[in-house]
């Protein structure tokens, strides 16, 4: 403590928000009285600066330098700042697009970041109110801009915010880019002696970057004739900014028979109806659900709360099945594969080391380029781009199982509406033949195999929950793996020790097509864990990732 509150007394001094002052010097005044929890409180929130990456940055938003608030983002966007005049041509001119969902503080931190672009020289393409993430790394491309910014902590509970950037392609950085703003944040003055200019002319509106997202998606049509307006859908914002946007690029489409959920359908940040907004969570689709049963809707749509995620259940006799964002994969690159034609085996589709195996095999029947990368959809479009650019292919369709999707090259980054539009038109499409998306999917288990999956995600916030994550990766790579719950491995894959790209992730890949991951979250306090086989019978397949989680747990010291 000795060492802890003169660090605290210090970030006092730079901090440029009175409230968040307010709220460090009462902790203060409470722990120098001797009061345990205030300095608990202090120790947590002074753990140590948010660590930029890959994903920007995330965390829970409040005082204190381990937390998203305005200090934090005023010297992440100085840094950024930085790293883009020196290395994009004519980035003051070409400008950042700024956008931001609806949480809370995502308003003054999106403002905050306009006006530290704006006093440094650079121009800002302002979106006012929220707009969804996929907008804005459209935007990126559509003006030619050098940079692009989105205040969100997209499907993390409410407690979070965030701050996501895209580079001067549209997509999310990579290494070494992330490392290079880091060390520019790293040098950034304090935040209260960064100017910031609010009022500059620098900052334009550019609220017609949504009309010509619409006008993209256009391009998203593959059957010109499917009967979309005998489709029923029930849809869900999740409290978030996807739903005039997702309710217009349908409409346009022809798609009629859409009923949403009232309570969730505009941005609310204290997520009300839902403890955590993350479509894959249990019960976090209990509305829509609820909706869908009254309406007898034929599918039901969900995005995230920035809507760059899909959630999708499909009405199986009378109640409804949730698909897994694999299952959702393989739909939509099933509708590309069979009717985008366009450049035949020159078609790319890319997905993560921790999706399923499934695609790989689509991919090889159809007779087109495949490519997996490590996990995150940064990884997904830039990997997509260099093949581009290497091999003269075309990306087609990209996914990770975490619900995130992208049809084409309308937006260089998961994009839960585009996908929403593609998956609305298959549905309509079998529809009229009689069938449903789980037809297509049992269709898929007869050619290809019944890739069967499962994920367990163990949830340890804090430093002791970081430890313990931690550990748990140690504890695996401490020893070799021949077989996993009975069964056999046939290699192991450890991302920190290959050449190239690296990241934390232990992959094991087992006989007769299945596959283990383990990775910590980049974006949330947990160890993922990713199990899949090959597996007709269901029962079978229960029992066998039974088993293999059973052992993964026991291997971790987590069970």
């Amino acid at each position: 403590m000795t060492e802890l509150l003169p660090r605290v007394k210090a970030y006092i001094a730079r901090d440029v928000d009175d409230r968040d002052v307010a709220t460090l010097e009462a902790l203060v005044a409470r722990a120098e009285s001797g009061d345990d929890a205030a300095r608990a409180d202090l120790d947590d929130r002074f753990s140590g600066p948010l660590e930029f990456g890959t994903a920007g940055l995330r965390g829970l938003y409040g005082a204190g330098e381990t937390r998203m608030n305005r200090a934090t983002v005023i010297r992440a966007t100085y840094g950024l700042v930085s790293h883009v005049l020196e290395v994009v041509p004519d980035a003051a001119e070409r400008g950042v697009v700024i956008g931001r969902d609806g949480r809370h503080g995502s308003d003054v931190m999106a403002r905050d970041a306009a006006a530290v672009c704006a006093a440094r020289g650079v121009k800002v393409w302002w979106m006012d109110g929220t707009t969804p993430t996929p907008v804005v790394a459209f935007g990126v491309k559509h003006v030619g801009a050098a940079a692009g910014i989105v205040v969100t902590a997209s499907h993390n509970p409410p407690e979070y915010n965030g701050y996501k950037v895209y580079f001067d392609n549209g997509a999310q950085i990579i290494p070494p880019t992330d490392a290079s703003i880091a060390a520019a944040i790293e040098a950034a003055p304090a935040s209260n002696a960064i100017e910031l200019a609010y009022d500059d002319a620098r900052i334009v509106a550019a609220d017609d970057l949504r009309e010509a997202y619409l006008e993209a998606l256009g391009a998203l049509r593959f059957v010109d004739d499917a009967p979309v307006d005998a489709l029923s859908i029930a849809y869900s914002a999740m409290h978030g900014v996807g739903q005039p946007l997702l309710l217009e690029a349908l409409s346009r489409r022809g798609f009629a028979k859409i009923d949403c959920v009232e309570a969730q359908g505009t941005p609310d940040g204290d997520f009300p109806t839902v403890r955590f907004p993350n479509p894959e969570e249990a019960g976090a689709l209990d509305l829509v659900l609820a909706l869908a049963r009254q309406e007898r809707s034929d599918v039901v749509l969900v995005n995230d709360p920035d809507a760059d995620r899909l959630g999708v259940a499909v009405r199986v006799d009378d109640d409804y099945r949730v698909l897994t964002g694999n299952e959702i994969g393989a739909l939509l690159a099933h509708h590309v594969l069979t009717n985008d034609h366009a450049d035949g085996d020159a078609r790319l589709f890319v997905t993560t080391v921790v999706s399923s195996q499934r695609l790989r095999a689509m991919a090889k029947a159809a007779g087109v380029a495949y490519a997996e990368t490590l996990t995150g959809f940064k990884w997904i479009t830039n990997r997509a781009m260099a093949l581009e650019a290497e091999r003269g292919l075309r990306f087609a369709f990209g996914y990770e199982e975490a619900l995130g999707y992208t049809v084409g090259t309308v937006v260089r980054d998961k994009d839960g509406i585009g996908a929403a539009l593609v998956m609305a038109e298959l549905a309509a499409t079998e529809k009229a033949r009689g069938r449903t998306l789980a037809d297509v999917i049992a269709d898929l288990d007869r050619a290809h195999g019944a890739y069967v999956g499962r994920q367990k995600s163990i949830t340890m916030p804090g430093k002791d929950g970081a430890a313990r994550i931690a550990a748990a990766m140690t504890a695996l790579r401490g020893e070799t793996v021949t077989r996993i719950g009975g069964e056999a491995v046939e290699e192991t894959i450890d991302y920190l020790a290959v050449d190239g790209p690296k990241s934390n992730v232990l992959l094991y890949d087992l006989a007769g097509g299945g596959r283990v991951a383990v990775r910590p979250s980049g974006t949330e306090p947990k160890l993922k864990l990713y199990l899949e086989i090959v597996e007709a019978d269901a029962t079978r397949a229960s029992e066998r990732l039974d088993e293999i989680l059973a052992d993964l747990l026991e291997r971790t010291g987590l069970n």
